[in-house]
């Protein structure tokens, strides 16, 4: 049977930036299982890196182990859904308990973005701004959608979606992980092609790159995941980097049918 990282190149890179003391992103990637997370942790004395820290904890354990067998384990996509979503609910309440538990993490919270490759699919789970993208075709789409006050004025109307680079209030969120005792995370499922190439990214970048430039970078270093993950951080430093960066590279080189990793992790349990 065919490894999924023979299928997947996952290369990820986190920065403090140039103003911010303190890295509060946290990420991770398993090539073998399909999966990445990065969280941007939030909250006052480094708190925003406990949570961040907690919520990539949390996810990359639980998805790196066998599905557990249920009713709602079969083979579909909304397993891998239920499952996604029951580990994010898990992080949420450690995060939430924790603050409540211990004053000087009060109020912590984080954005999140994580993302399940199996049976030439990706699935998407995101809670806030940090965001997940796909170039294919030299065409990059943002495949999640900002949980943020700036982006409900921009669905209102209110603002225009390209001026919003110096927008006031820009960075304030309408959902994060830990924040209240229940999260409601948005859910996305797309196929997948080969020579696709998935970006997730904390606002690090995208408050300092604009797309057409991420854009740029990803179709001139596409075949070179590494270095492209570098030239991206180093865009956002070079621009002022006044947020932590971070990044995650998701290349699909081959097909992965549904024998491989995480689907096979499901299947088995079944079987």
């Amino acid at each position: 049977m065919a490894r999924l990282s023979q299928a997947l190149e996952m290369v990820g890179q986190t920065d403090p930036g140039l103003v911010r003391a303190q890295n509060e992103d946290a990420i991770a990637w398993d090539a073998d299982a399909g999966f990445v997370v990065l969280a941007d942790g939030m909250g006052g004395y480094n708190a925003g890196e406990v949570a961040s820290a907690i919520a990539v904890e949390v996810l990359s354990r639980r998805l790196s182990q066998p599905l557990p067998s249920s009713p709602l384990t079969h083979s579909t996509g909304m397993s891998a859904a239920h499952w996604l979503l029951q580990s994010i609910d898990e992080a949420n309440q450690l995060i939430y308990d924790t603050a409540l538990l211990q004053p000087q993490c009060a109020g912590m919270g984080t954005t999140l973005v994580a993302a399940l490759f199996y049976d030439n699919r990706i699935l998407i789970a995101h809670v806030g701004d940090s965001r997940l993208y796909r170039l294919r075709n030299a065409e990059l789409t943002r495949l999640t959608h900002d949980h943020s006050l700036l982006q409900e004025q921009i669905d209102q109307g209110l603002i225009d979606e390209f001026d919003t680079r110096h927008a006031v209030q820009r960075n304030l969120l309408t959902r994060a992980v830990g924040i209240d005792a229940v999260v409601r995370a948005e859910l996305g499922e797309f196929d997948t092609q080969p020579d696709d190439l998935y970006l997730l990214c904390s606002d690090g970048l995208t408050d300092m790159v604009e797309d057409e430039r991420i854009a740029d970078i990803l179709l001139t270093l596409k075949d070179n995941a590494p270095l492209a993950a570098m030239q991206l951080v180093q865009s956002a430093n070079h621009r002022g980097g006044h947020d932590n960066i971070s990044v995650i590279l998701v290349a699909v080189r081959h097909p992965y049918p549904a024998e491989a990793g995480f689907w096979s992790r499901l299947t088995a349990w079944l079987s």
